[in-house]
Formats: C-alpha cells, structure tokens, sequence
C-alpha cells in the first residue's frame, strides 16, 4: 500500500516535469531567431469584437518565404484590429496591409538584438527549472510524509533517489533545448 503511495508521488512529479519542459518548448518556439515562424504570433491576442482572441484563431498564418509572414484574416474587417494587436504585442515588427491581408516582413537580427533574445531564452530556461525542482520538492516532502505514516525508511530512500534522477534527467533536457535555440538565435 505504501509503495503505491510512493509510485503515485513519483509518477505525479514525473508528470509535472513533463508539462515544464513542454511549456519550455511552446515559450521557446514564439522566440524569434531570424527566420519567419507562424510560431511567433501564437501568444498575439486580438480583439475579435470585445473579446481577446489568440491570432492562430481569426486568421490564417503563413510563411510565403523566409523572410515573409502573411496574415491572411478570415474576416476582412479583421485587419485594423490584427494590426494594433501586433503593434500592441510588441514583438518588434511592423505589419503592412492592402486590404486583403497583413504582410509583415522580418528584419534581420542586430547581434544586440540576439543578445537580447538569447537573455529571454535562458529566463524561460530558468523559469522551467524552478518548476521542476518545485515538483522534486514536492515529491521528496510527501514521500517524508509517508514516511512519518509508516513507509519503510529504504523505500522512501529509493523513491527520493528517483526523484532526483528525474530532474537531473529534465534539467538535462532543459539545457540542450536551451543550447539548440541560443545557437539558432545566434546563427546569421
């Protein structure tokens, strides 16, 4: 009965990892790194008549090319508020329209401006790291609690080793996704 209880505790820790380093991942791919991503407008939110609507959800977005994001609203009278919403977010760049669409061309990346980008990144790193040792914590109390309530003191040992190659294992993950994105970034 016990054991299960500690199983419980470690697969519930295991899961909140997971839902860090995903949420890491979603944060990681609205950072801009030089070249055109739908990816980059999915935290835009648009007043679509009184309400904030995310961007993906009243328009079509695509990358016509590498240096391009074409913004193609699904309905015309759309266009005015998409514009002051990707002003409004202030993610650096300015939309263009014709009536028809939004086109937004991307500038290239200052090396200061990578700089800045590679700073956000590492913070969104940080963030997730913090969330995983706070689900370690978690864990590691509530296998002490067992513990107090009868749980043989070489299981909650075990269980509080397995905690900890979790999220050395995520923290590993956490930094090679940081890797990967700062050298995108940093890529010209």
């Amino acid at each position: 009965m016990d054991i299960v209880k500690a199983k419980e505790t470690i697969a519930i820790a295991k899961d909140k990892m997971q839902k860090s380093l995903e949420h890491l991942d979603n944060e990681l791919t609205t950072v801009r790194a030089g070249k055109a991503s739908p990816a980059l407008f999915h935290n835009v939110m648009v007043d679509y008549y009184g309400t904030a609507t995310p961007l993906p959800q009243v328009s079509s977005i695509t990358t016509p090319d590498a240096k391009t994001i074409l913004i193609q609203p699904w309905d015309k009278s759309m266009i005015a508020p998409i514009e002051k919403a990707i002003l409004a977010a202030n993610i650096g760049f300015t939309p263009q329209n014709n009536g028809e669409h939004v086109r937004i061309n991307i500038p290239p990346l200052t090396e200061e401006r990578r700089k800045e980008l590679v700073k956000q990144v590492k913070t969104e790193g940080e963030q997730a790291r913090i969330s995983i040792r706070n689900a370690r914590r978690d864990g590691v109390e509530l296998i002490k609690k067992y513990q107090k309530d009868g749980l043989p003191e070489d299981v909650a040992k075990d269980s509080e080793t397995e905690l900890q190659k979790l999220t050395d294992g995520f923290n590993k993950k956490i930094d090679e996704a940081l890797e990967k994105k700062e050298k995108e970034i940093m890529t010209v």
